[in-house]
């Protein structure tokens, strides 16, 4: 019941063809192409093989086919359309009235087989649904990446809740000039809300949307959708990256950040909590695709229980439905995981926790199809230390507690052979804990609490690694992850972030590691954002040093402010220990002349030359509520 589509290779990036033909003006464009189509017998020309998961987004089985035809000589006899596909050269004898040219920039490929056409007929493409030309970032190439640097993100504004959506014009930093966004705000049923363009400033300035601001301008009623964003006169980097904050009432029982939704649907998800005690978790399941979803086509189950309970009622268009998990898991409970069969119907989507009056809401991961455990694996820590590791922060122990979950992210893992290690934000290890060769089904939550057993972080605070033990055996392919659940000792709010291991600060490399933003691996650099609160929020930031072997003592980092238009106001220089990590808070950093200075919509670049540094934000509101989520770079 999956999408036939391809959206992201790990080894070639993001299918731009993909992008194209579901851009919601694509998708508003089809429905004049398909009855130019519909108006006799066609023939279908397929040179590129995108046809079948074209008619999955767009339904050509009304269509009067006369045959479907293919260039690549090994292609000839697969199916297409449910049609054996022919040569290309045999499409004269279809008595085609139309030929459909299944692709883009199809000029050449129609001019290459103009002659082999039937007498009369008429050639089409899928031109007719590209973008207007002001759109477009790279109008010499219309597949460019560039030109459909988009995503989209989870919008509110109902029932006293708000979102607030902050990143910045990083592509300035690689040479863009003009940059504009193009809108488009679909409300629950997947209707078009509002649809319009914004001007970004020149430089590397904020880019801050609210939605108590859209809502206002267009004098919108209460909505629970998703905002569809469309870079233009993208330069470097055709990732949309987004901090989006939730807001509720001033009490801060709803008070929430989560990471930029990865704009590319997968066919699984994986990391979704089950429900703790008194908890409700809502799994929100967005369709970012033109075509329903129909019933039954996306499902969840306990990870590791092949018994999948599927959704029975059809997802529209670009519209958001709100799953219950006790609907279809009645029985899953935490420290349990779930796993979502997508479809690639959806982005990575984001699941909500209502527990005690407070709300908390975070994102799940995409969950590979294409991995094997790599056998080199366990032989290579003499070279690469602890090899893939994924840190998240032990934050300050006097106000929070952490709990540590490792979750399954490929189909593949049927074991995790995990440990984890605490260092203090000095750098000095603390304890040790090992989890042994969980089986997939096997879900173990730790206490840091427990780990640490009475012994103190000098600091106060640290951070925990997720590392790969060997010691009772077991597989691995360098996808570990890991989800951290953090609370409030006081207050009892909640937040949870989730994330994956990369290997960090060794120049040898493995398989694109260390991961590097921009050119080949090593990535041994750091440039993260940092997004600020705005009164009466305070800003947390934790930032970790992460080593596989040991790298340079200390970092030479620089933490500078910005105001809105990406001028520098202030700069500070801090050095953080190998192994060690750094908690700091805006308003303790910056002092108050400096942050009125900077004003609204000021932001924070982390800039280190000497090491990749790993950063954590969040916002600190009223009555102990808090917000915590993974930065990221660029």
């Amino acid at each position: 019941m999956q999408l036939r589509i391809e959206t992201f290779s790990n080894s070639r990036g993001g299918n731009a063809f993909f992008k194209a033909v579901t851009h919601p003006l694509a998708a508003r464009a089809m429905p004049a192409l398909r009855a130019q189509l519909g108006s006799g017998r066609v023939a279908v020309y397929d040179p590129e093989g995108c046809v079948d998961g074209l008619s999955d987004l767009y339904d050509l089985s009304a269509l009067d086919i006369a045959g479907c035809y293919v260039q690549e000589v090994t292609a000839i006899g697969r199916p297409v359309l449910g049609r054996p596909a022919q040569p290309v050269t045999e499409i004269g004898e279809s008595g085609a009235r139309t030929v459909f040219v299944a692709a883009f920039e199809a000029e050449r490929a129609a001019d290459h087989i103009r002659h082999l056409l039937p007498e009369g007929a008429e050639a089409v493409s899928l031109d007719a649904l590209r973008l207007p030309a002001a759109l477009l970032s790279n109008p010499r190439r219309y597949l460019d990446p560039l030109n459909f640097a988009t995503n989209f993100a989870f919008f509110r504004d109902a029932d006293g809740l708000s979102t607030r959506l902050v990143t910045a014009n990083y592509w300035a930093g690689y040479g863009a000039g003009e940059v504009s966004l193009w809108l488009l705000l679909f409300g629950a049923a997947g209707e078009v809300l509002a649809e319009w363009c914004e001007a970004v400033a020149p430089g590397t300035a904020s880019i801050v949307l609210d939605s108590r601001d859209i809502r206002r301008r267009f004098g919108l009623p209460e909505f629970t959708g998703q905002l569809f964003l469309h870079v233009v006169g993208a330069v470097g980097h055709d990732v949309v990256k987004y901090a989006l904050d939730t807001f509720g009432a001033e009490d801060g029982a709803c008070f929430s950040c989560t990471h930029d939704a990865n704009s590319w649907p997968a066919d699984f998800y994986a990391g979704l909590p089950a429900p703790d005690a008194g908890e409700r978790v809502t799994l929100w399941v967005q369709n970012s695709q033109p075509c329903a979803i129909p019933p039954g086509a996306v499902g969840v189950n306990l990870m590791g229980d092949a018994a999948v309970k599927r959704i029975a009622a059809p997802i529209a268009p670009f519209a958001s439905y709100a799953l219950d998990i006790a609907e279809l898991l009645p029985e899953a409970r935490w420290p349990q995981q779930i796993e979502i069969r997508a479809g690639k119907y959806v982005v990575r989507p984001r699941y909500e926790v209502t527990a005690r009056g407070r709300r908390r809401i975070a994102h799940v991961n995409v969950e590979r199809t294409d991995l094997v455990p790599d056998p080199r694996l366990p032989e290579l820590g003499n070279l690469l230390g602890k090899g893939h590791l994924l840190p998240a922060p032990v934050l300050p122990r006097d106000t929070w507690r952490t709990q540590a979950l490792p979750t399954p992210m490929a189909t593949t893992q049927q074991d995790l052979p995990v440990g984890l290690i605490v260092y203090d934000g000095s750098g000095r290890e603390a304890a040790r804990h090992r989890f042994g060769r969980l089986q997939r089904a096997r879900s173990v939550a730790v206490e840091l609490d427990e780990i640490i057993n009475g012994a103190e972080l000098a600091s106060g605070y640290g951070h925990l690694e997720l590392v790969y033990d060997f010691s009772e055996g077991g597989s691995a392919d360098g996808w570990l992850h890991g989800l951290f659940r953090y609370e409030d000792r006081r207050s009892g709010h909640r937040a949870e972030t989730s994330f994956g291991s990369h290997v960090f600060n060794t120049v040898l490399t493995y398989r694109g590691e260390p991961q590097s933003y921009a050119g080949r691996a090593p990535g041994l650099s750091t440039r993260l954002f940092l997004r600020l609160g705005q009164a009466p929020h305070d800003t947390l930031c934790h930032l970790i040093y992460p080593a596989s072997t040991p790298w340079h003592a200390a970092s030479a980092t620089d933490i500078v402010l910005h105001d809105r238009s990406g001028r520098e106001i202030a700069r500070r220089r801090a050095t953080i220990a190998c192994s060690g990590s750094l908690y700091w808070r805006y308003h303790e950093m910056f002092d108050a002349a400096e942050r009125e200075r900077a004003g609204a919509g000021a932001y924070i670049i982390i800039r280190d030359s000497t090491c990749r540094l790993f950063g954590y934000h969040g916002l600190l509101g009223p009555a102990g509520a808090f917000s915590l989520d993974h930065m990221f770079g660029f």
